[in-house]
C-alpha cells in the first residue's frame, strides 16, 4: 500500500508540475483541439487516452506485484 501511495503522490507531483509551467505562458490557440471540440471528438479522444493509461497503470502494478512475490520466494 505505501508504494501505491508514493507512485500516486509522484504521479500528481508530476502532472501539478507540468500543469503549472505551461499555464505560465501566453496561452496560444490550439485550432486542432476546437476542431475536435466543435465535432465531439474530443471524448473520443479522452476516452481512448484515459483507456490506454488505466491499462499501463493495471500493467505495471501486476509486474510490481509479481517482482515482489518473486523477492519474497527468493529469500
Amino acid at each position: 500500500m505505501n508504494k501505491i501511495r508514493k507512485a500516486w503522490m509522484a504521479f500528481v507531483g508530476v502532472v501539478t508540475g507540468t500543469t503549472t509551467a505551461k499555464s505560465q505562458g501566453a496561452p496560444a490557440p490550439v485550432e486542432m483541439a476546437d476542431t475536435l471540440r466543435s465535432n465531439g471528438k474530443i471524448y473520443v479522444v479522452v476516452a481512448v487516452m484515459a483507456t490506454i493509461l488505466t491499462g499501463l497503470i493495471v500493467y505495471l502494478l501486476r509486474i510490481d506485484r509479481r517482482v515482489s512475490r518473486l523477492e519474497k520466494d527468493k529469500q
